[in-house]
């Protein structure tokens, strides 16, 4: 069995530190490892797990550029890049310079991370449409951050509501919501969004819901569009990948969840 982790987040080590206190404050959460790509693959290892997504979250338009020329930096058979991308980004950099950024990422990365909470946007916002537009175009999958965000409570700018907007604007579009399509909101999404063209990744969410809530998930979802993740360094991956493991499930479906459908989604 193939195991591919969909949500890990590294940084540079120059600025790892500063990134490492600023979340553990804002999350009020312990970090399990200093989030470098040395301690990831350390955790796959331990985990079982053969290729992990990573990335990172421009919060402004003049990050996205350096984020990415970092990201694109690392060269390693077991990295999948999902480059940074800010959904304002072409009333920052101009028309043509958003454009050339996507093509860039077309070439070097497999899709990109969106936090709509980081980065100050409604999900739903008619001016992040230009970029779903292109993503669609593209084929370029977006891992969103859905849900409450534990940082900045407050109104839930990836509400289900906000995200079955965009899925019936842009139906092609390859959408993974993170957390199980929506943190503490699992209720809410398996009404609203259990059964639509987007993938759910695990990350952080599935040890936390009820059992009768999550085989409502597996029932109305089905297994095709469920990806696993770890959410490192807030979580230990190997954890996540037994809990999986473990689930009274065919091991058909620990298979897809486990790898075979993010697989589909990167083309690999």
């Amino acid at each position: 069995m193939e195991i591919i982790d969909s949500h890990n987040h590294i940084w540079p080590e120059k600025v790892v530190h500063k990134a490492k206190d600023y979340l553990e404050k804002a999350f009020n959460h312990k970090m399990v490892d200093l989030p470098v790509a040395d301690n990831l693959l350390k955790r796959m290892d331990e985990a079982g797990i053969s290729k992990s997504v990573i990335s990172s979250v421009a919060s402004r338009g003049d990050q996205v550029n350096s984020i990415n020329n970092w990201l694109f930096s690392i060269k390693h058979e077991r990295f999948i890049p999902f480059a940074s991308m800010h959904p304002f980004y072409g009333e920052f950099a101009g028309k043509s310079a958003f454009e050339n950024e996507l093509q860039r990422i077309k070439g070097e990365a497999f899709g990109i991370k969106l936090q709509p909470e980081f980065q100050n946007f409604y999900v739903d916002d008619e001016r992040a449409f230009s970029l779903y537009e292109k993503l669609q175009e593209l084929g370029l999958p977006a891992i969103f951050h859905c849900g409450v965000e534990l940082s900045s409570p407050g109104e839930v700018k990836s509400s289900p509501d906000r995200i079955l907007k965009v899925l019936e604007k842009f139906p092609e579009m390859k959408f993974i919501g993170a957390h199980m399509g929506g943190f503490l909101m699992w209720e809410e999404v398996l009404e609203k969004l259990a059964g639509k063209n987007m993938y759910f990744d695990t990350s952080d969410s599935i040890r936390a819901m009820k059992p009768e809530l999550l085989d409502k998930f597996f029932e109305k979802h089905g297994f095709d569009k469920i990806i696993y993740g770890s959410d490192f360094p807030m979580q230990i991956p190997k954890e996540e990948v037994n809990f999986i493991k473990n689930l009274n499930i065919s091991e058909e479906n620990k298979q897809k969840i486990l790898g075979i459908n993010i697989k589909k989604i990167i083309n690999k």
